[in-house]
């Protein structure tokens, strides 16, 4: 049963947003003008000691947070339930279990209010996330988007809200996962991406000539296995008993340093190809979790200055999975002239910008 959409010619009022597709639980409150009114994320600890997110314990920390955050958020505003006009959550892709619980808490509320609900696209919400009115990027259409995060590596010319050209994409592993992998190789913690980081600045990046997969090929797929293989190797070379602990300092952070480098020159090799084929790009934005690496960032900040054209990536705290992003997303829409109620949407973990929206259950294969 579909809740009643608001009349459009009804104030538009603040729009809630709830994000779970992964391990954090988030919440946000945004004006319609994009002003964020008040925002919270809850980053699961449990999952560091297993190495990797485990779906289940994911989807029920996020059953056990969200009545409390939805309620934190809402006192940080200064705005009770009845002062929200539109519920919005994300939808897909990611873990399902994450997706049902959040999505579902958001109905919810929105059946219960009598609101509409916006079902949101994670992978279209990163993408437009740089457009959000508060960072002040002045960002129009078309852009190119690199997104790099644990999941997901993508070119995508953006056209305009919800008219996306996707121009190539991971083959293997995304870059998030593969820096997560090559981490735990040299012993580091989970999440690997930030400790790889931290680690190679003690160490130099040009120690190892790794490979840079499908550098200089055609088109702007990705692939990382090839390098992570050559990564395992080295290492084996220093660690035959595969006892991480006994890798020297330096060796590791020559290596961290090396693999982050490679992983740059892949993405700035993409990146040029992907603006051969966007030339009416009007800036070059990189976006997902591994935004945040600042050795990628500036090497996709050198190819836009190649170009001619603006750099823009999201600060730190909005590279990552968070519920500003997705109420921006469904904000987009709105302003975009569309009136959304997808209630009966389902949760889906894989779901291509190519569709608007998630298939039904029937549809679901």
């Amino acid at each position: 049963m579909s809740a009643p959409a608001t009349s459009p010619s009804a104030p538009l009022r603040p729009l809630l947003a709830i994000e779970t597709s992964c391990d954090d639980t988030a919440c946000a409150i945004l004006a319609h003008d994009g002003t964020i009114l008040a925002e919270g994320v809850l980053s699961q600890t449990d999952h560091a000691i297993l190495g990797g997110v485990v779906p289940e314990i994911a989807a029920r920390a996020h059953l056990d947070a969200l009545p409390t955050l939805v309620a934190e958020v809402l006192k940080k505003a200064s705005l009770t339930l009845a002062d929200i006009d539109t519920f919005a959550g994300t939808t897909g892709p990611g873990l399902i279990g994450g997706l049902i619980v959040g999505s579902s808490y958001a109905k919810g509320l929105a059946m219960a209010l009598h609101r509409p609900f916006v079902a949101v696209n994670h992978i279209e919400a990163h993408i437009l996330t740089p457009r959000l009115p508060s960072l002040g990027a002045d960002l129009h259409f078309p852009y190119l988007t690199m997104l790099v995060s644990g999941g997901h590596c993508q070119c995508v010319s953006v056209e305009e809200t919800g008219r996306y050209v996707r121009l190539g994409g991971t083959i293997d592993d995304a870059a998030g996962e593969a820096f997560d992998k090559v981490a735990k190789m040299l012993g580091l913690g989970w999440p690997g991406g930030p400790a790889l980081e931290k680690l190679a600045t003690e160490g130099r990046d040009d120690a190892y000539p790794l490979p840079r997969p499908l550098k200089g090929r055609e088109g702007c797929d990705f692939s990382f296995s090839g390098l992570k293989t050559a990564v395992s190797r080295l290492i084996d070379t220093q660690d035959p008993t595969g006892s991480r602990d006994a890798l020297p300092r330096q060796f590791a952070a020559d290596v961290a340093a090396s693999f982050q480098r490679a992983v740059a020159d892949v993405m700035a090799d993409r990146a040029e190809h992907a603006l051969a084929l966007s030339p009416n790009a009007t800036a070059l934005v990189v976006a997902g979790g591994v935004a945040a690496n600042k050795t990628l960032r500036q090497a996709l900040e050198q190819v836009a200055a190649n170009h001619g054209i603006p750099f823009f990536a999201p600060p730190l705290r909005l590279c990552t999975d968070n519920a500003v992003m997705v109420a921006w997303a469904a904000l987009e829409r709105l302003h975009a002239g569309e009136t959304p109620n997808e209630i009966d949407t389902a949760a889906r973990p894989r779901w291509p910008l190519s569709e608007r929206t998630p298939a039904t259950p029937e549809h679901v294969s």
